[in-house]
């Protein structure tokens, strides 16, 4: 059965003045289960995720500054908006949902979490709003738990996923490849295993073609048994901070080609939604639950 993470945390306003687009998390499963491409049961709300689990990942005097809500200003300025409580606890959900989605999609081939996708947090920083980095979270605890053995994190969101090359720079099991704007946040990149850059204005035709070249070669590398996929949809023409300019057509052909890489090779996969900032919200919601209804079509 497909498995989607989802807590009503997720949709957490933040204060007045600080735009984030919460609003797609309540509206993204809402919009699922209406059309009938899932069922309540499909759903599962992450409890929170163990202090333990967290420090094999980020640095431990980071993560008690984000517990004790004493990081400076300048660090919270970098995350994007003020530290609280309730917004530890959402990505501490967010990156438990994620750990609970790879154990769903290594019995089922394929998992989601509605949120996540927070690969601009670092070993010892936040950033991008993003604290703490849930497939980076997942894919330690896969490996220390002997899940998985070699790992490859599919990093589409149109920012480049600077966080998760960091943290893995120097592990061999895991293969960190990011595709992303090159002239786009962080402005500061940090080095994956394969970086491609892409030009502002890139269109379908070209990002496909990339894409449907590269997969297939960095599985027969790599040879993984596990994969994360963060599928922002902020490579949208439409989105405000994308650059790019993709159709929505090309971004539901771009989760059809990751997916149908993983069946071939039979490796299990779990999805995190990333970024999406388009004007209207109802692009945004469609974009993300195209990803839901590929993976639907090819897994059910």
């Amino acid at each position: 059965m497909l498995k989607i993470a989802y807590h009503s945390i997720y949709a957490h306003p933040l204060p007045e003045g600080h735009r984030f687009p919460m609003l797609k998390y309540e509206l993204i499963p809402a919009q699922l289960l209406h059309e009938g491409t899932i069922e309540q049961s499909n759903l599962f709300e992450p409890s929170l995720l163990e202090e333990s689990d967290v420090i094999t990942t980020h640095d431990v005097n980071y993560w008690l500054q984000l517990k004790n809500l004493t990081l400076s200003l300048r660090e919270q300025r970098r995350i994007g908006f003020p530290l609280s409580a309730q917004l530890v606890d959402r990505e501490l959900r967010i990156a438990r949902g994620t750990i609970d989605g790879s154990l769903f999609a290594i019995k089922n081939g394929v998992a989601f979490n509605v949120a996540g996708g927070t690969h601009h947090a670092g070993s010892n920083w936040g950033e991008g709003f993003c604290m703490l980095n849930d497939q980076a979270i997942a894919a330690n605890y896969l490996l220390n738990n002997n899940l998985a053995h070699r790992i490859l994190i599919i990093d589409l969101d149109v920012h480049q996923g600077n966080g998760t090359a960091e943290i893995f720079l120097n592990e061999q099991k895991v293969f960190t490849f990011s595709m992303h704007g090159d002239k786009n946040f962080p402005f500061r990149k940090e080095k994956s295993d394969l970086d491609i850059p892409l030009d502002d204005q890139t269109n379908d035709e070209e990002y496909l073609t990339k894409l449907d070249l590269l997969l297939p070669q960095l599985f027969k590398k790599h040879q993984p048994d596990f994969v994360f996929y963060l599928a922002g949809v902020d490579v949208l023409a439409t989105d405000k901070l994308g650059k790019l300019a993709l159709t929505k057509d090309a971004c539901k052909q771009r989760d059809q080609i990751v997916f149908e890489t993983c069946l071939k090779y039979q490796v299990p996969i779990q999805v995190s939604m990333g970024g999406g900032y388009s004007e209207d919200i109802k692009v945004i919601v469609d974009a993300h639950c195209n990803t839901f209804r590929v993976a639907t079509n090819l897994y059910t």
